[in-house]
């Protein structure tokens, strides 16, 4: 009997035993994918402010600070705080001085920079992309999708070009058919999530910068603010669904290209609220995150690390941001040139 017994208690801690290591295992094999998100043109005092619900459920399930775009103020690496520039910062890791978006027309990139879309596409494993735009630059010029400049990457999954449709989108008072291209490009960007699931999207909002402009503080900036918000939440859904019934975790990041003059409507220089971001993501961050050096072009390293990228070194040298996952050493390296010496300094971490 004595026997039988410890016979059968073995065999329940073995299979216990198994059915732990298997779950365990299916976990550590869980897909990683990533999703940003940026809204145009929301300035860090006024999204905290207004608390809006997803973007502050997102930073529940990870972390919430203010960051930085424009470069240093005072060095070479200073630039206009303009849109598209914003965008590219964030797209390449670098700052203005070397991927050369001066502005939002005349684009004319150094494609030399990799954009994240271009490591991603440079995997030795596939890698599936989306990108749902309303503006359709992004795609075709910052990304540079089909040049021969990009290594003619493609993205997968694309939802864009509705600024070019004059006949679905007619021109409406205080430029709400803009608002009516972000309604569209949420349904559609969580459609394609829920549907196809990228390895990595991009997803933007346009309205919240023509809101600020038109109106400038007040409830109308507000008001799109809110809204915005709710259109980042018919993405959130979506990634918590994959997650509940997929074998996916998901990071997220949400953020804004620039912040905005002290009245909401410009931007453009380097006043504090203008030069101030921010930016929202559910997955743990290290101690950069919170170090009032968080900057714009940190996003782009941070999503190459969690998905695992290869970034080569070429690229990976001249990238101006760092991850604020995972193990980070170093951070805020400075160049002193006196005479005929150079004079370096930088920031450690203690972890």
């Amino acid at each position: 009997m004595c026997s039988n017994s410890n016979n059968s208690t073995t065999k329940r801690y073995t299979i216990t035993t198994l059915l732990v290591a298997l779950w365990c295992i299916s976990l550590c094999a869980r897909t990683q994918k990533a999703v940003y998100i940026v809204i145009d043109g929301v300035p860090a005092d006024q999204i905290e402010r207004l608390h809006t619900p997803a973007v502050f459920d997102i930073a529940s399930r990870g972390a919430y600070a203010r960051a930085y775009t424009g470069g240093e103020i005072g060095t070479y690496s200073q630039t206009p705080i303009i849109s598209a520039i914003g965008y590219t910062n964030l797209l390449t890791a670098t700052w203005l001085n070397k991927h050369n978006v001066g502005g939002n027309d005349n684009l004319q990139p150094n494609y030399n920079y990799w954009t994240i879309f271009r490591i991603a596409k440079e995997q030795s494993r596939p890698v599936k992309t989306g990108l749902y735009s309303s503006w359709i630059d992004n795609r075709t010029v910052l990304i540079g999708e089909s040049k021969e400049e990009t290594g003619r990457l493609k993205i997968d999954y694309v939802s864009d070009g509705y600024d070019l449709d004059k006949v679905r989108f007619p021109h409406k008072e205080k430029d709400l058919h803009v608002f009516d291209y972000d309604e569209q490009v949420s349904k559609d960007a969580a459609e394609s999530i829920r549907r196809d699931a990228p390895d990595l999207s991009w997803f933007y909002l346009w309205y919240t910068d023509d809101a600020g402009h038109i109106e400038g503080n007040g409830e109308f900036f507000d008001a799109y603010v809110r809204k915005a918000d709710e259109q980042v939440a018919r993405v959130w859904e979506i990634v918590k669904y994959r997650e509940e019934h997929f074998d996916e975790e998901w990071m997220v990041v949400v953020t804004t290209d620039h912040g905005r003059t002290e009245n909401g409507y410009g931007h453009g220089n380097q006043s504090e609220r203008e030069h101030t971001t921010w930016i929202s993501t559910n997955v743990p961050v290290n101690a950069h995150f919170a170090d009032r050096n968080l900057a714009i072009t940190d996003i782009a390293p941070s999503l190459s690390r969690y998905l695992g990228f290869e970034v080569p070194s070429d690229v990976l040298w001249e990238q101006d941001g760092i991850p604020f996952i995972g193990r980070t050493d170093i951070c805020d390296l400075k160049t002193m040139p006196y005479d005929d010496t150079v004079t370096l300094s930088w920031r450690t971490y203690a972890e």
